[in-house]
């Protein structure tokens, strides 16, 4: 069989076209390719962006922010000296960007200046650390990536 410039172009285009489809296919098929949103309802948290945004800006007026460190017992959140603690409320939550079962939320309960999240609920790596919370009617937000 003698082959033309015509049918090399046209094998090309099948070559191209099945190459194309066994793609797509495949990237709709396997399930290791499925990548979801950082959280299922991300537009609606997109609108309360700008109210974050204030209690960062809250946050930054204080004389003193919320510190963390790693102990033996797990994560020790330290809240300002100079406030009561029985009047602050709010909740924190933990995001492991690798697997979100790990994912957890707690809410701020204090008889101490600090929090404690226990190791056990700790896994070791990158978290994602969002401490939402409220001190005389003033909201007020600490965010920050850490290595556990």
């Amino acid at each position: 069989m003698k082959m033309n410039w015509g049918t090399g172009i046209v094998l090309a285009f099948i070559g191209f076209i099945s190459f194309i489809m066994y793609f797509i296919i495949t990237m709709n098929v396997d399930s290791k390719y499925e990548h979801d949103l950082v959280t299922e309802d991300y537009y609606g948290e997109e609108l309360q962006y700008q109210n974050d945004i204030n209690k960062l800006a809250n946050a930054k007026k204080l004389s003193e922010n919320i510190s963390y460190k790693k102990t033996d017992e797990g994560l020790m959140i330290t809240f300002p000296k100079d406030l009561e603690i029985e009047k602050i409320t709010g909740n924190v939550s933990l995001y492991r960007p690798s697997n979100k079962q790990l994912d957890f939320e707690t809410q701020i309960s204090l008889s101490k200046p600090y929090l404690l999240i226990p190791d056990k609920r700790l896994v070791d790596g990158r978290w994602d650390i969002k401490i939402d919370w409220q001190y005389n009617g003033n909201s007020y937000l600490f965010k920050e990536s850490i290595t556990y």
